[in-house]
């Protein structure tokens, strides 16, 4: 996968709306702050006149045309969302978590190593070498069908599902220079189209499902 080609959500939940905007606007207008469903996309977007947002409302945000959203206004930070926002965040990554486990799922049946020293599926929380070799090991058999599944097949692993909702939320709040989930970008303000996600370290869909680390003995 070229790290550098855009990565943009075309679909989008709403965290928080506000009618007349907010303090800092050129002028006043509604505004909403939406979650991207596949790249976890933080965006502020200005609503169309006449139209109401509900809070979890699913909204397009696509290049094609757009119902509920007038235009992008930027990117967001988690430290810029609101208090009502915020609340939504983790709830909301975690509804997209389980509306699609199959692409989650495969991330533990297909993922490679990044250094000689570092393998991909240690960077979810509570995953070790102990953890990851007996992941290596499970898999080898057959690919991981859910995450009940992994569960079954790793004795001892801690619960697969909230690793990767945690994962996420770590990712969002920029915590690690590597990306699986949610893609490193550089934000600006502004009138257009996502802004582009650029990093040396986005994986986010890069599994290489090799694994050339070499077991020491005993």
């Amino acid at each position: 996968m070229d790290d550098k080609k855009l990565k943009k959500d075309d679909w989008a939940i709403t965290l928080d709306y506000l009618a007349q905007g907010h303090y800092g606007m050129e002028r006043s207008q509604p505004v909403a702050t939406v979650l991207g469903e596949e790249y976890f996309s933080l965006l502020e977007v200005i609503v169309r006149d006449g139209i109401t947002l509900k809070v979890g409302q699913r909204v397009y945000i696509g290049d094609g045309k757009r119902d509920e959203v007038k235009y992008i206004r930027g990117r967001l930070d988690v430290k810029e969302l609101t208090t009502a926002a915020k609340e939504e965040v983790e709830p909301t990554v975690k509804r997209l978590v389980e509306s699609k486990p199959e692409r989650f799922v495969e991330y533990f049946s297909k993922a490679g190593q990044i250094t000689n020293r570092l393998h991909q599926l240690e960077l979810l929380p509570g995953i070790g070498k102990k953890h990851m070799w007996a992941i290596i090991d499970a898999r080898k058999e057959k690919p991981f069908e859910s995450f009940a599944d992994i569960k079954a097949r790793v004795p001892l692993l801690p619960d697969p599902e909230k690793m990767i909702i945690r994962r996420i939320m770590e990712e969002l709040d920029d915590k690690d220079k590597y990306r699986i989930f949610v893609p490193k970008f550089e934000k600006h303000h502004g009138d257009s189209r996502h802004d582009d996600y650029r990093s040396d370290h986005n994986m986010a869909g890069r599994h290489s499902g090799q694994d050339r680390f070499e077991r020491r003995p005993m």
